[in-house]
């Protein structure tokens, strides 16, 4: 032993975390485990206090009375660890994330009800993932060899739009919520041999009044959940034309409509031999959902809602602010749960609210503890416009037309459009490499588009 200590002076490697815990966004505790005993008790309740009193947004790490807080939230709910030590705040998140995504792939989807209901689950869990503080694995394919409950399968909750199921090709957007380990009252007649690949892609716009883009970026990425037995080596294919910047690809050059991609990245199990000329990745899926690739994009492209918005001043206390929004996407194609919200002046009395004449399915109000304007459109269809005339009274006046477009606005946006890409990145096959007569898989692939920061200034 003294051996040991002189040749690592520093001692034995510092605990990572001593306690961790989930919480509602109401602060009860769903799940609690203190690895160490070195931090006091109670720091779940002085980490919420903390949290919820703080001004805006807290900072996902914070120290208080020498022990840090580090913590990250997902939907709904918050990921909490906490030390006393002087540890990487980086490796804490980054292990939080993947402790959440170990969860979501063994209780099927992620909530409080999933969270409450597999409690034995999660424990299991996070024995096999920490140990005394330190972290041992997140590897979902290997903790399924040592995990031996099964999980209690939970509805996913509905969204906003109840639309019939007309298609035949189509499945529940919900049959990827399926726990990746054993699921309670499952016989093996019911497993289905099946793999979802989703193309997300989450955009970035700021525009000025006149609908001209200042600034606009596409964050994609390709997330894959396999259910596939046996794990099969599988081969995606993606555009022939694809180019990135900075990179002389073999294949087809790129002319006019090629994806160029500014960079982009591969999971660890991509083999990337293929992807030089003929754009195709080759992998054996790992457990769980994964990220095959991530890209980015800052090229120009068409955004896919436009806004055009005015004020005018009828009187010092009264202006009319109109909003126009037209859906630059397909007529077959539409945005699901738009939400449009404008600023509105501090010194706003009231406010009195005019939809377009088709304004089925619309809802508009004003928050005044927030000085904002909320507009709803729960199905905006492409190749069709909205729009809205909101009348302001004001407590003081304003003189010039100036002052008004310093107080009005921005307008920013929240959407999700099925079935849609913006930046035409397109799967072209996913194949199992050595087909099997007994292997026929189920493969879905799903295109969505939502929006990261959509604004308009006025």
């Amino acid at each position: 032993q003294d051996r040991e200590l002189r040749a690592n002076p520093q001692g034995p490697p510092r605990a990572m975390i001593s306690q961790f815990y989930i919480l509602s966004l109401r602060g009860d505790t769903i799940i609690t485990r203190d690895f160490r005993g070195d931090v006091v008790k109670g720091t779940a309740e002085i980490f919420f206090r903390k949290v919820k009193f703080w001004h805006g947004d807290a900072p996902p790490i914070f120290n208080l009375d020498g022990v840090s807080y580090i913590f990250i939230k997902k939907n709904g709910l918050y990921f909490v660890a906490t030390t006393g030590t002087n540890v990487s705040p980086c490796a804490v998140v980054e292990l939080l994330s993947k402790m959440s995504k170990v969860f979501k792939d063994f209780c099927g989807i992620l909530n409080e009800e999933s969270i409450r209901k597999n409690f034995v689950l999660v424990y299991e869990l996070l024995d096999e993932m920490v140990d005394f503080g330190h972290a041992q694995t997140t590897n979902t394919e290997h903790l399924k060899s040592c995990i031996h409950n099964e999980a209690v399968v939970i509805e996913a909750p509905k969204a906003g739009l109840n639309l019939p199921q007309w298609n035949p090709r189509t499945v529940p957007s919900n049959a990827v919520h399926r726990p990746v380990g054993g699921m309670q009252n499952e016989s093996n007649r019911n497993k289905k041999n099946e793999i979802f690949v989703d193309i997300l892609e989450r955009i970035t716009v700021l525009m000025n009044a006149s609908g001209l883009i200042v600034n606009s970026a596409i964050d994609g990425s390709i997330q894959m959940k396999s259910y596939l037995m046996g794990n099969p080596e599988l081969k995606l294919a993606l555009n022939e034309d694809i180019q990135i910047k900075g990179q002389t690809l073999g294949g087809m050059s790129g002319g006019y409509g090629a994806v160029v991609l500014d960079d982009c990245n591969f999971h660890e199990c991509v083999d990337l031999a293929d992807f030089s000329e003929t754009r195709t990745l080759s992998f054996f899926p790992p457990d769980g959902e994964i990220a095959v690739m991530n890209y980015r994009i800052t090229g120009d492209f068409r955004v896919p809602f436009r806004i055009i918005p005015t004020v005018e001043q009828q009187t010092p206390h009264k202006i009319e602010i109109t909003l126009k929004v037209r859906a630059d996407v397909p007529e077959q194609n539409y945005g699901g749960n738009v939400q449009i919200t404008c600023m509105m002046p501090k010194g706003t009395a009231s406010v009195s609210n005019e939809l377009g004449a088709a304004a089925t399915g619309q809802t508009a109000e004003y928050l005044p503890a927030e000085h904002k304007l909320v507009w709803n459109i729960k199905k905006f269809v492409g190749g069709t416009e909205a729009v809205i005339k909101s009348r302001v009274t004001l407590s003081s006046p304003i003189t010039s037309n100036k002052d008004i477009k310093k107080e009005v606005g921005p307008v920013s946006l929240t959407f999700e459009i099925p079935m849609y890409n913006v930046s035409n990145l397109q799967v072209r096959y996913l194949r199992i490499a050595e087909r099997h007569k007994s292997s026929n898989p189920c493969r879905w692939v799903r295109y969505v588009t939502q929006s990261s920061s959509y604004v308009c200034r006025f």
